[in-house]
């Protein structure tokens, strides 16, 4: 498992519209952050980015669960606060030979991708859309400019969510057990980011960050620190 190397994905959850703002927002927050500390961030598709620097699964792995925002939405004319919520998903890079993947298993669908890409992107079917048919686990990839680069970009998303599937399986079976993926699982509700009250709340650690705006603004140092401290 390449701990230096992971898959960052964020889908919208409850709140219409202002769960995908949410979720890009999120997604937002996480490059910058990326960014300040130097690692090397593309986009995989539109709610999903590979990261790679030192130990980034390390350092980003209890950030997988549920996020919840509470907040005025700019699309609200009464000023009422909204709650909406996003779900994010920390995997690693999975090597091949630890996550055997039968070909035949897979359907392949190709496409013009919609992002921007030169016109080779989108003049080209580029886009990929997997299936997976045993586990039923769909990935889609359009970022890069080669077909060929999209479907191994999609095969090392696959590796990872199943190797996911395989840790909560120990997770629910192995009394005791406690996932390499952390213990914010997808279906926990982790952290509330409260706008109006200028708080950022880890429900894990019933601990809770002021300036907020700074925090979303990609500066997660402190907050990363206490949370891998807490969850060890």
């Amino acid at each position: 498992m390449n701990t230096n190397t992971s898959i960052l994905e964020i889908r919208p959850g409850v709140g219409g519209d202002e769960a995908r703002i949410w979720a890009n927002d999120l997604l937002r927050m996480y490059l910058k952050f990326a960014a300040k500390k130097g690692w090397k961030a593309i986009l995989i598709d539109e709610d999903t980015a590979k990261i790679t620097g030192p130990e980034v699964f390390s350092l980003l792995k209890n950030e997988s669960g549920v996020h919840r925002v509470q907040r005025i939405p700019q699309t609200e004319k009464r000023g009422r606060v909204h709650t909406s919520t996003a779900t994010i998903a920390v995997l690693p890079e999975v090597q091949e030979n630890l996550i055997q993947i039968n070909p035949q298993d897979i359907e392949w669908q190709f496409y013009r991708a919609s992002s921007h890409g030169g016109q080779n992107v989108q003049k080209v079917s580029t886009a990929v859309r997997l299936l997976h048919k045993p586990s039923g686990i769909v990935v889609q990839t359009q970022s890069e400019r080669f077909q060929e680069q999209n479907r191994a970009n999609a095969l090392t998303i696959l590796r990872a969510k199943l190797w996911q599937n395989e840790e909560l399986k120990k997770e629910a079976t192995i009394a005791g057990y406690r996932s390499s993926i952390g213990r914010g699982m997808r279906s926990e509700k982790i952290r509330t980011y409260n706008f109006p009250q200028n708080r950022l709340t880890d429900h894990r650690l019933n601990h809770s960050w002021h300036n907020l705006e700074n925090i979303v603004d990609g500066n997660l140092d402190n907050v990363l620190e206490e949370v891998n401290k807490s969850l060890i």
